[in-house]
């Protein structure tokens, strides 16, 4: 793992990440440990800490309430900034709403499916059914097929996913290397998941650090096993940075 240093901007993924896989997305449950962790984060990096999910923005603050980090949401196809200020990358969405109705005709039919509407986005789970997997991903390419240029599908652990076209985890977080408090930090970005191989490469170029979380083929420069390994090296750091600013105070 990368040495600590400060002026870091820390980008991190949420499922996989910092919690682990559930069978269905609203299983999962943010704990007191983790909030208090990244609260201290939070105040340790100046502000310069951003969820990137593909989770939506609302979402993930009923998850992380009372907190109100940055966050990129939907692959960044929403992003909130440190000032609160709200973007939205919002194509035809009508279309999007017939492409749901099949999909929710697809799920009556497969109740191991699990469809996740998030306004901008369509993800067709398969977690709970991984003999499925061949079925979900033929209906989401003929759906994304049919909704064109507007929309491309995007393949994950155990989901396929049609989102607008253009935005991904990675061009959410150089939108926000460009603002302030991350821009003229360090990007440090932890995730687990295909969708976040473009923050990797975006981070790589930037000279950042990149870290992969779990096993397989991945161009993050450096790895973690799993959710608890990310939260234990996050609270090291959160430790010397503590530190750090005791030292100065002395």
């Amino acid at each position: 793992m990368p040495p600590f240093a400060s002026g870091w901007a820390l980008f991190l993924d949420v499922d996989g990440t910092l919690l682990d896989h559930a069978e269905h997305p609203q299983a999962v449950h943010v704990d007191a440990a983790l909030l208090r962790l990244i609260g201290g984060l939070l105040d340790a990096a100046g502000g310069a800490l951003a969820l990137i999910s593909g989770r939506s923005v609302g979402d993930i603050d009923r998850l992380f309430a009372p907190l109100a980090p940055p966050i990129a949401g939907q692959h960044g196809t929403e992003r909130r900034s440190a000032d609160g200020t709200p973007h939205r990358h919002a194509p035809a969405l009508e279309h999007l709403g017939r492409a749901a109705a099949e999909l929710v005709r697809l799920t009556s039919a497969h109740s191991t499916l699990v469809l996740e509407n998030k306004g901008m986005t369509l993800a067709l789970h398969y977690r709970r059914a991984p003999e499925l997997g061949a079925l979900a991903e033929r209906e989401m390419r003929r759906i994304a097929a049919a909704l064109g240029e507007e929309f491309e599908l995007q393949s994950g652990k155990f989901v396929w996913e049609i989102k607008p076209s253009g935005k991904d985890k990675g061009s959410a977080i150089a939108e926000f290397m460009a603002e302030a408090p991350f821009a003229g930090r360090t990007p440090v970005f932890l995730g687990d998941d295909l969708t976040d191989e473009y923050g990797f490469d975006v981070v790589n170029r930037a000279g950042g650090h990149s870290i992969k979380v779990g096993a397989g083929s991945t161009r993050a420069r450096w790895r973690l096993s799993d959710a608890a390994a990310v939260r234990r090296w996050l609270g090291e750091y959160l430790a010397h940075c503590g530190g750090r600013r005791a030292a100065r105070i002395r």
